[in-house]
Parts: C-alpha cells; sequence; structure tokens
C-alpha cells in the first residue's frame, strides 16, 4: 500500500513538474500558426471583427468562419487567450478551443487570421474579474467591474500570422 502511494505522489509530483508555467516561447513571425494551420481560402475569405459582430446581430451563434483582426492583448500567464481591436472599440475576445494550444505574448501587435466559431455571449463578473487578474489589472481595476458584459466571443481552432 505504501509503494502504491508513494508511486502515485511521484506521478503526480512528475506531470506537475511538466506543466506549462507561461505563455509558449516564439517570435510570432508571419507565417507561424497556433493550433492547425490556417488554410490559403481561410485567409483569403477572412472578415473583419466588425463584419462578425454584424451578423452576429441577426443570428446569435455562427458554427464556423475565418475572421481577420490585430491582436491587442495576450494572457500573461498562459498565452491562453487573445483580444483583438474593432474599429467600432468593442471587445472581441478569443479562446482557444478545448484549451488545445497556446500562443506566445509576442503575438500581441500581429494580425492575424483565425478560424473557429463565434457567438454572442454574456460574461458573468466573476469570469470578467478572473480575466482581469490574469491580464495582471490592479486590484482596483478588478474591483471595479460590477456589471455582466455581453460581447462577442471566438472560439479559435487555428490563428496564423499574416502582417
Amino acid at each position: 500500500m505504501k509503494n502504491l502511494l508513494l508511486a502515485l505522489v511521484l506521478m503526480g509530483l512528475s506531470v506537475s513538474a511538466f506543466a506549462q508555467s507561461g505563455p509558449p516561447a516564439g517570435d510570432a513571425k508571419v507565417g507561424e500558426f497556433y493550433g492547425q494551420d490556417v488554410s490559403a481560402k481561410a485567409v483569403k475569405k477572412a472578415i473583419s471583427t466588425d463584419e462578425l459582430n454584424k451578423e452576429l446581430k441577426s443570428t446569435p451563434k455562427i458554427a464556423k468562419t475565418s475572421v481577420k483582426g490585430k491582436v491587442t492583448g495576450v494572457c500573461p500567464k498562459k498565452g491562453c487567450w487573445v483580444s483583438l481591436a474593432t474599429d467600432s472599440g468593442e471587445t472581441f475576445f478569443v479562446k482557444m478551443k478545448d484549451y488545445a494550444f497556446f500562443v506566445p505574448t509576442a503575438l500581441e501587435g500581429k494580425t492575424v487570421v483565425m478560424e473557429g466559431s463565434a457567438e454572442s455571449k454574456t460574461t458573468s463578473v466573476k469570469e470578467l474579474q478572473h480575466y482581469a487578474e490574469d491580464a495582471k489589472k490592479s486590484q482596483a481595476e478588478i474591483d471595479a467591474i460590477k456589471e455582466p458584459k455581453t460581447e462577442t466571443r471566438f472560439l479559435a481552432s487555428a490563428i496564423k500570422v499574416v502582417e
């Protein structure tokens, strides 16, 4: 019994030693991709974040689309989410499908094309505060979040640097 317990403890320690402690390294150069590669056809057909937001006003969810935009933020904790700029100043939040891949912080400022699904979603105060913590916002900024927010959510299966 002691040997089994010791083996389980050692396995747990070895797994945690390999757990990702930050975003992956990388320069996010043009042509690099994260998750799956984005096809040339998807790059050519990609729409802007504002076009996607217009489409989401008439349908609550879009199962498969490609979107082009400039990255304005990357999760500094793991690289598990990004935010994109929109012409209208709305938030465009992107998570990775099935938490299957992460992106380097060097992606910030780059233009990307993403493939995935999109929906208009209301995010709870608790979740917004969690993202603010991940983004290393001050406690005052975190505490100032008092209302849920309806925004576009994109679930990316692929992200490719195009500019």
